[in-house]
């Protein structure tokens, strides 16, 4: 490691835990293997989960939760992740049974704090010696995608090191009969392509002469109140590279989900299962994109696209409309799909083009926050104020209603715009503690990845707090931009946003919160109000004013 590196890892809430050395790790291997003994002797396999992040931690209490048909725990879990100084305090706090990622469902806390304290089927570590020991190993190491430039996927790479050298560890010190099972959403051809290679080579250089057993399987987690469920009880798509492979992971998985409920989809190669998942995300990702222009069109042209798309949904076939709020946010949709171009290109070869409609949904999605910023500029003039002159509250920070996740969130962008024209900015979301993604900017969530690089004067955001004080916040703000559905912002009422803005603002919404009678009702408070796909909103205005 190298020196001038800090010697420890700094958890979300400030504990500060000293990384370990070699006495540690000696330690820490003699206790793994007295674990490991005693869960064999009670029959138990072992399961190791690379990667203790929003997927990885809960998949490990889901199959550490798992029982047989006797109601007996079969599985022992060790949840590993590498001791860096920016993730090494997951372990001691998970082997507290305290979960490493902060969750609305309130079964994620509870799920870990069984299966460590009462149960304990689950344990965290920081050495890949865990991996000796392993009957299947599961792979949730992040596969990132770089983007080069703002609403240009193309312009971009996959972030594949990480999970290569993750690859290489396991095929280094897992048993020859151990089953590898990859989670992380990967570009297509991964497993048979990048994944089978290193192992293959690494099983030679051992004298193993058997195939590696590798397989897929991803995961439709859906951070909120049903984080658990997502993964515990719901549909999965597997596959492996050879029959044997196929079977074993089709047996894991049955006997860790909700499979009677929930049936498990098989299919031949890996490269089917992953393409599943880029297919998927990219298909939700288009159908966004192909709103957001119809979204602009109804916004220019007097029609409330909210209206339209409920009257559309009543016909059975088009029931999945949706409405896209101010950026298509989450880990998976706004950047899902380039690892499919990616993957044509760099894995199987091919230089010609093919991918049109996948990278222009990205691209698309990625830009329509700008237009939000562009409303709450539109909407100030109109009111005799400019952005640099006007303190604007944005409310949300989350990428979705009623989370904290804030991975690629639309309001971020709303908030690096709006910065970029000088405005003074405030941001409240009753989820968020710290938005990471701005307080570490030069380094999260890489170094170099920010989304800061896109926009001037992001320095000051370092230092921006994101508030759970709503009254607080609210306090002087010459604009007030609604950018998630939070229950909280639903319920809020005009008289009192008005009143604790201590008079009119200019009121944007981005995500249709906003109904008519509200709408109509900050008018009649003197307010100024826009909104992203709500061309009607001038009509009631009219209406407001007697003309």
């Amino acid at each position: 490691m190298n020196q001038q590196e800090p010697q420890v890892s700094v958890s979300p809430d400030g504990e500060v835990f000293d990384l370990p050395g070699e006495k540690e790790t000696a330690a820490e291997n003699q206790r793994l293997a007295e674990l490991v003994a005693a869960h064999r002797q009670a029959g138990r396999e072992i399961v190791v989960v690379m990667g203790v992040g929003f997927v990885g931690a809960v998949m490990a209490a889901v199959v550490a939760d798992s029982v047989d048909e006797n109601g007996d725990s079969s599985k022992f879990v060790i949840a590993m992740q590498r001791p860096s100084t920016r993730s090494y305090w997951k372990i001691p706090l998970l082997n507290r049974g305290l979960a490493p990622v902060k969750a609305e469902d309130p079964e994620v806390d509870e799920i870990i704090a069984r299966c460590v304290n009462d149960k304990k089927t689950l344990t965290a570590s920081f050495s890949y010696e865990a991996l000796t020991h392993a009957d299947v190993v599961v792979v949730d190491v992040q596969c990132d995608y770089s983007k080069a430039a703002l609403a240009d996927v193309a312009k971009g790479e996959v972030e594949i090191g990480a999970l290569e050298e993750s690859l290489k560890v396991i095929a280094q010190k897992i048993p020859p009969e151990c089953l590898v099972l990859i989670e992380t959403t990967v570009p297509p051809g991964t497993t048979e392509y990048v994944a089978k290679p290193i192992m293959s080579k690494a099983f030679a250089k051992r004298g193993i002469e058997s195939e590696p057993l590798l397989a897929h399987s991803y995961e439709r987690v859906m951070p909120g109140r049903d984080y658990v469920s997502s993964v515990r009880d719901f549909w999965r798509v597997c596959s492996g590279i050879n029959p044997t492979s196929r079977d074993k992971v089709e047996k894991f998985l049955s006997e860790v989900l909700n499979v009677a409920e929930f049936p498990l989809t098989v299919l031949d190669r890996p490269m089917e299962s992953e393409t599943a998942k880029i297919l998927e995300n990219s298909f939700r990702a288009s159908i966004l994109a192909f709103m957001d222009e119809w979204s602009t069109f109804a916004e220019r042209n007097g029609v409330d696209i909210v209206k339209v798309i409920e009257a559309v949904k009543k016909r059975p076939t088009h029931d999945n409309l949706m409405f896209p709020g101010p950026g298509i946010g989450g880990y998976c949709l706004p950047k899902d799909g380039g690892l499919g171009v990616w993957a044509y290109h760099h894995l199987m070869g091919f230089q010609q083009p093919l991918f049109k409609m996948t990278p222009l949904a990205i691209d698309i999605n990625d830009s329509r926050a700008l237009r939000a910023a562009e409303l709450v500029r539109d909407a100030l003039r109109e009111m005799g104020r400019l952005v640099p002159d006007s303190r604007i509250l944005v409310l949300g920070a989350a990428y979705r209603e009623d989370v904290g996740d804030t991975r690629y969130s639309g309001s971020e962008l709303v908030v690096r715009k709006l910065t970029e024209m000088g405005a003074d900015l405030r941001v409240h979301d009753p989820y968020v503690l710290k938005w990471w993604e701005l307080a570490k900017q030069d380094s999260f969530p890489a170094s170099g990845a920010s989304r800061a690089r896109f926009f001037r004067n992001q320095e000051v955001l370092k230092d921006l707090q994101v508030s759970q004080d709503l009254a607080a916040s609210l306090e002087g703000a010459d604009a007030v931009v609604f950018c998630v559905r939070h229950q909280e912002y639903l319920d809020l009422e005009p008289d009192e946003v008005v009143a604790a803005c201590g008079g009119p603002a200019a009121i944007v919404d981005c995500f249709a919160i906003l109904d008519d009678a509200k709408i109509k009702r900050y008018f009649e408070l003197g307010c100024e109000v826009k909104g992203l796909g709500r061309g009607h909103v001038k009509r009631i205005k009219d209406q407001v004013n007697g003309k």
